[in-house]
């Protein structure tokens, strides 16, 4: 049993009874990590709040780090970088429930990595005081997968196709996998760009859809287990 200081990224909150919360987090010291929190659900003055728990808020946390099980225990809890938009905002929230559900499907890793929490951290922040955000979530997603281990190889770009199980540019127009024509030109618009180029990005709401697919797609191929998101028809809705 260890007492851990770390910064914490809330990826999702689940009640367990009622009155507990199972709350996953990734932290900036030791990666993916479980908690549960209990007595949270009665209500009390004080203590720790459920407030804490919104998808994808940042905060400093104590907890005491079990080696021999799954779920550690919270000791002290404070919100860092509280958003001043995000949780006001109808589209900044769906975009935020979307991007939750995909890291906390997609994020296996019980160790750290300083340049994944960084990139999180600074993504979020991004998010909360930019207000032209309708393409956040599909440049967040692609350059996550650079931290998962799976982005696209920016090598032979004169290819006019892209094969999403290899990661990489190709002709190879007959393989399911490889995307070509509009799907390719209009995915490529987002390879090698920052936050603050895409709001020149254009999309229209059919093609933000398709490429959407397309990256959901990419990812289904890379990640065992990895489960479409259910917030999708959400976003879908709020964009359209």
């Amino acid at each position: 049993m260890a007492i851990v200081t770390t910064k914490a990224i809330v990826l999702s909150a689940l009640k367990y009874s009622d009155t507990s919360l199972i709350v996953k987090c990734y932290t900036a010291q030791e990666g993916l990590k479980s908690y549960i929190i209990k007595g949270i659900l009665k209500a009390k003055k004080g203590g720790i709040k459920i407030a804490y728990f919104q998808p994808l808020t940042q905060l400093t946390i104590v907890a005491n780090h079990n080696n021999k099980s799954t779920l550690n225990n919270l000791k002290e809890v404070q919100i860092l970088n509280p958003y001043k938009t995000i949780y006001k905002d109808i589209v900044k929230q769906s975009v935020v429930l979307f991007i939750s559900e995909v890291l906390a499907s997609s994020i296996q890793e019980e160790e750290k990595n300083e340049g994944f929490y960084s990139y999180l951290e600074t993504a979020l922040i991004w998010l909360d005081v930019h207000d032209k955000i309708a393409n956040f979530h599909l440049l967040f997603l692609l350059n996550t997968s650079k931290y998962l281990g799976f982005y696209p190889d920016l090598s032979e770009k004169e290819k006019m196709g892209f094969d999403l199980l290899n990661g990489s540019f190709s002709e190879s127009a007959t393989n399911k996998n490889v995307i070509t024509g509009n799907k390719f030109y209009q995915f490529k618009k987002l390879l090698g760009i920052n936050f603050d180029a895409i709001e020149n990005v254009s999309f229209s709401k059919t093609e933000r859809q398709m490429v959407l697919q397309i990256i959901i797609q990419y990812f289904e191929l890379h990640l065992d287990g990895f489960r479409k998101p259910k917030s999708l028809q959400i976003l879908e809705t709020v964009f359209s």
